[in-house]
């Protein structure tokens, strides 16, 4: 009998089980002596503040240090299918990512917010948790979260210090072999791994990078499984049918653990249905396990929930989006079959809490005044049409310019089909990618979506912006939607932030 078969946490109090608790100082399977490695001595961060004081120059540095480092590795748009290298990092400290619980997340859109709803209603509930998501959108720091914030320039620094002779034994192994080093996500994901260790976090709250059964994150042994909305994206690396990315994506799902959905087109939710099966796992899916009704409210919109366990009336949730009510659902869901199986229902004023307080950068983010400038991470067409949802429900601007950037591996004619109805010129760039797809290209696109008379062509970011902004500011109730790339919409903050677009 597995050791799943037994209860694998106290609902009340997720760390007191002893399974999540690993021995640091426990022989790893390498001979790390022969590599002239000290495994007596501690091998996470020094006993630094969490938090503290504003980091110093001296500390930004270091972190921006570690980022460039990551940098010189192989990058995210050309991941590895393989779990082992990781594993063998793991190993070598001690295995730090079975230190805690894990919430494991996957899906086409939605992972992002969905997560932070997570993080935030775990919060909530009077927990520590720790949170990686991809990408950043400024610093890469947004990606590594611990009880709500950045982890600290400082931390980051001596962690990635600490995992340095481990890193450099297995990328010499794996050279040796003939094979890629490791990767930055890989690189990243120990990062992560160790420092929520080193935090130390209550629970982890994993979003996948790509796919889900390679994925560099796959190496853990979550409790619960989280299914966003699974569409066609990265068909190069997934499968070119919906069946086989979600096949790819049930591959998170672990023996006898906790499986929340959100609604799923028929052939992707077979397959989570048989990885269910396979593995002994409960799923539940939205509309029959847990469901959600919204109306449009000050800032955001008013949301109740049906979960699994309770009802949540009347819940404020501060972010536009039909979308992101359904995101809500799921995440109660999720943290309501951590906690308790799915059969305890939350607090209600917990709820309200958590979901109140939750932000989601990036997403449908109002970033400049006068004119309105909307920022939103929409990468895909399945994202597009949400995006495109949103603006004719919960906004009435008129007319939008549109600022869009894509990469070259996705498909932009689908996204900009979305938003054409609504958009009164597209002001087409580069998005600030070394994968980006070039101006003129996607500007020819455009062309053929909208029509010569409607598209603007402006590879420089900065003017595509000021363009559109004062285009839109000629119109009372106009409006710069900003769109079709996450580092395009990184781009858009930062220059709102510099320039002062929001009081």
């Amino acid at each position: 009998m597995s050791d799943r078969d037994e209860p694998t946490y106290d609902p009340d109090d997720p760390r007191l089980d002893p399974r999540f608790r690993s021995d640091f100082g426990s022989e790893p399977e390498y001979d790390a002596e022969d590599a002239g490695l000290d495994l007596t001595s501690p091998q996470l961060g020094p006993d630094l503040p969490e938090f503290g004081p504003e980091a110093t120059d001296e500390d930004r540095e270091r972190a921006d240090r570690v980022f460039e480092q990551l940098l010189q590795r192989l990058g995210e748009g050309d991941p590895q299918p393989r779990l082992e290298p990781v594993r063998r990092v793991l190993e070598l400290l001690g295995d730090p990512h079975r230190a805690y619980p894990v919430i494991h997340i996957t899906g086409t859109n939605g992972k992002t917010s969905t997560s932070r709803m997570i993080e935030s209603l775990l919060r909530a509930n009077g927990l520590r948790p720790g949170l990686l998501t991809s990408p950043h959108l400024t610093r890469f720091t947004e990606r590594i979260l611990v009880d709500g914030e950045p982890i600290a320039d400082e931390r980051i620094a001596y962690n990635w210090d600490d995992i340095q002779p481990y890193l450099r034994m297995v990328d010499e192994s794996l050279t040796e072999a003939g094979e890629q080093r490791l990767t930055f996500f890989e690189a990243l994901t120990v990062l992560a791994f160790a420092s929520f260790a080193d935090a130390p976090v209550d629970v982890a709250v994993i979003e996948v990078g790509m796919g889900g059964e390679w994925d560099a994150t796959n190496v853990v042994e979550s409790q619960v499984s989280v299914f966003t909305p699974i569409a066609l994206d990265h068909q190069n690396r997934l499968g070119s049918s919906l069946a086989e990315i979600a096949r790819t994506k049930s591959g998170i799902i672990k023996p006898l653990s906790e499986v929340v959905s959100a609604v799923q087109p028929p052939s992707a939710l077979a397959e989570l249905q048989r990885a269910a099966e396979l593995t002994e796992s409960r799923l539940v899916v939205e509309g029959n396990g847990f469901s959600v009704t919204t109306s449009v409210g000050v800032g955001g919109q008013l949301i109740t929930i049906q979960g699994r366990a309770g009802e949540y009336r009347d819940v404020v949730l501060p972010l536009y989006g039909d979308h992101q009510a359904h995101n809500a659902a799921l995440a109660v869901a999720a943290v309501e079959s951590f906690l308790g199986g799915g059969t305890t229902p939350l607090d209600p004023e917990v709820v309200s809490g958590g979901l109140g307080a939750v932000t989601s950068p990036g997403r449908l983010q109002l970033v400049g005044v006068e004119p309105s400038v909307l920022v939103d991470a929409a990468h895909n067409p399945h994202g597009a049409q949400s995006l495109a949802a949103a603006l004719t429900t919960y906004f009435s601007f008129s007319p939008i310019i549109a600022v869009v950037g894509v990469l070259g591996d996705k498909e932009a004619e689908g996204m900009l089909r979305a938003l054409n109805p609504l958009v009164a010129e597209f002001v087409v760039t580069t998005a600030p990618s070394d994968r980006a797809r070039d101006a003129d290209d996607l500007a020819a696109v455009a062309v053929k979506v909208a029509g010569a008379d409607r598209v603007r062509v402006e590879p420089s970011i900065g003017a595509a912006l000021d363009v559109a902004r004062e285009e839109a500011a000629e119109h009372e109730n106009g409006a710069v939607v900003v769109f079709g790339s996450i580092a395009l919409v990184g781009r858009a903050i930062e220059m709102a932030a510099d320039e002062g677009w929001k009081p």
